[in-house]
This record gives structure tokens, C-alpha cells and sequence, in this order.
């Protein structure tokens, strides 16, 4: 399975914007972009280079333009970064990470019923 690369907050925003919609071109990715963030189509269309270089995104041409694509599920990023976060700030142990999460947000009684059927299944999963 190939490795997800590692990707900046600016190379985020593109991804999530082909990762709501794609394939996309180039002018569509930069006019969600432009208006959202400020930022230059020069500025958006080397962030989709870097990208599809990284490995992160793929492209088709389709006659005069290129239609962009993710190359991996956004689950699969959010799985290395939150690894990744927990190693660098928590040490690579979870709970503290979780007890820390769970003690500064902002949490709705929906959230915190969600939290207790997690670990209520993770629990049984451990025990079986």
C-alpha cells in the first residue's frame, strides 16, 4: 500500500476542496480557493503541482485542461496526521491526547454519548 505523503495547511485546503468534489480542473479548484482564502490562481496551481509531485493528488488531461483528483481517501491523511500530532505533542500515547481533547473542547451531549459508545465497543472488542 503506498505511503500517504506528508502535506502543508495550505496543500490541506486544496485537498479539501477535491476531496468534497472531484475530478475538478485547475480554474474551479482556484476559484473556491481565491475567494476563501485570498489567495492568487498562480498561488493555487502550484500548490496542485506540489501536490500531484507528493503524490497526493493524480490528473487526467481532458482537452485544454487538467482534472484533478486525491489519490488517497481523506480518512487515510487524517490517520497519519493525528498519528503523527500525538507522537510529536503527546508522546505517542493516546490517552493523555484524548483526556486533553475531551477536557478543552467544546463537547455537545451527542459528542460525549458518541465518545461512551466508542469506548464501550472497544472495550468489549479488548475483552473478547
Amino acid at each position: 500500500m503506498p505511503k500517504v505523503p506528508q502535506i502543508s495547511d495550505a496543500e490541506w485546503e486544496v485537498m479539501n476542496v477535491l476531496w468534497e468534489s472531484s475530478p475538478r480542473a485547475a480554474t474551479e479548484v482556484a476559484d473556491e480557493l481565491c475567494g476563501r482564502m485570498k489567495w492568487h490562481p498562480k498561488t493555487v496551481k502550484t500548490l496542485l503541482g506540489r501536490l500531484v509531485k507528493k503524490g497526493a493528488l493524480r490528473y487526467r488531461e481532458e482537452g485544454n485542461r487538467y482534472l484533478y483528483t486525491p489519490a488517497f481517501p481523506r480518512d487515510r491523511f487524517v490517520a497519519v496526521e493525528s498519528r503523527s500530532f500525538i507522537e510529536r505533542v503527546f508522546g505517542g500515547k493516546a490517552t493523555p491526547a484524548l483526556v486533553h481533547m475531551v477536557e478543552t473542547m467544546d463537547l455537545t451531549e451527542e459528542d460525549l454519548r458518541e465518545l461512551r459508545a466508542i469506548l464501550d465497543r472497544r472495550q468489549k472488542e479488548e475483552s473478547k
